[in-house]
């Protein structure tokens, strides 16, 4: 065999095996990519009954009068009756926050006998606001069904409506997440062994609002933040978590 021959002989070895080594790469890819397809992607869900622990009650009067003195006056006499209705209904010293007064000028938009208009000054309206927060739910509850008395006393008040919280809300969060993960992970799993194969890894993972509603109710999320009712004693906490788990 002469030396053309040989190196015919190897350059056709070398191109063989290149293309062996080719073909081992390409089905290589192919089958990595077949397996990063593999996947099973499942939504965890986790929801909780609870009670809250604390309430906040908001309330405001005013006082009006054509001198500012009077008015003052007349609004401390005010302040001096709320006090003693919240005593009188066992309200802490700490638990209520009397706010600063905020003052008005009133006026009236009148017209002349010619057609112009003029404002006249007719005096002063002084608004206070009173905040009250205790864990003791039951006994606020009867302060805000009970401040009628305070109106029948000629005292122009305006009640708002009990608002109620959980002050361990952050701890009740991370449980929360736990258990979401959990659900789905079981999901997976049966999802995996029902399809004949076997859950990998962690890929990828997303968590969804949390929100607070009324018990036995629905609630969409509004925005980013979601739904935080206020309105109920009793509320649901409900969150999300989205994951992909690869299989194998």
């Amino acid at each position: 065999m002469n030396e053309i021959t040989i190196k015919n002989v190897q350059n056709t070895l070398l191109w063989c095996v290149a293309l062996v080594a080719i073909a081992l790469i390409a089905t290589g890819a192919y089958r990595n990519r077949n397996r990063a397809n593999d996947i099973v992607t499942v939504t965890g869900l986790a929801k909780r009954d609870f009670d809250s622990d604390l309430v906040a009650w908001n309330g405001r009067y005013s006082k009006r009068a054509p001198e500012l003195k009077k008015a003052y006056e007349g609004l401390r006499n005010d302040t001096t009756v709320v006090k003693a209705f919240l005593e009188e209904n066992k309200v802490e010293p700490g638990e209520m926050t009397f706010s600063s007064v905020n003052i008005e000028k009133e006026y009236e938009d009148e017209r002349d006998s010619k057609g112009n208009s003029k404002r006249t000054f007719k005096g002063y309206l002084l608004t206070q606001n009173v905040r009250v927060e205790s864990k003791d739910l039951d006994r606020v509850e009867n302060v805000s069904r009970n401040v009628t008395s305070v109106i029948d006393k000629g005292i122009e008040f305006y009640s708002d409506a009990p608002q109620y919280f959980y002050t361990k809300l952050g701890d009740l969060k991370v449980e929360m997440i736990a258990a979401a993960t959990q659900d789905g992970r079981t999901r997976a799993e049966k999802i995996s062994q029902n399809a004949g194969g076997k859950m990998g890894t962690l890929r990828f993972s997303s968590l969804g609002v949390f929100q607070i509603t009324r018990p036995n109710t629905t609630a969409e999320a509004s925005s980013w933040e979601g739904a935080f009712d206020t309105t109920s004693r009793k509320k649901t906490a409900s969150v999300t978590i989205k994951l992909q788990f690869g299989l194998l």
